[in-house]
């Protein structure tokens, strides 16, 4: 394959995730398209370093970076949807108008 193509799929990953950040009303839809869009950055690092830097393990060490931030992403966005659940007993984005401290 060639770059291009790995650049179209990762733009069409990015764009299928921003189209859900967009029309997503659901707390955890939302939470898979921002997933999608990090996937995204990453198939861009690999395809990156596999075709500009052949030989190297720059990209790959970045796609580590971006999975450990989704994870502890992930984790930190459940712990938020798990407790506006309770508060609210749905997780409809636009149900919740504010949060409280």
């Amino acid at each position: 394959m060639s770059l291009s193509a790995y650049l179209i799929l990762s733009a069409v990953l990015f764009l299928f995730g921003a189209f859900g950040m967009m029309e997503r009303r659901n707390m955890v839809g939302l939470l898979i398209s921002i997933e999608l869009m990090l996937n995204a950055a990453s198939i861009n690092f690999m395809a990156f370093n596999h075709f500009l830097y052949p030989g190297t393990v720059t990209g790959q060490i970045m796609t580590l970076f971006v999975i450990g931030l989704a994870a502890a992403e992930a984790t930190l966005f459940l712990a938020i949807v798990f407790a506006v659940y309770r508060h609210y007993r749905s997780i409809n984005v636009e149900r919740v108008d504010h949060l409280r401290g």
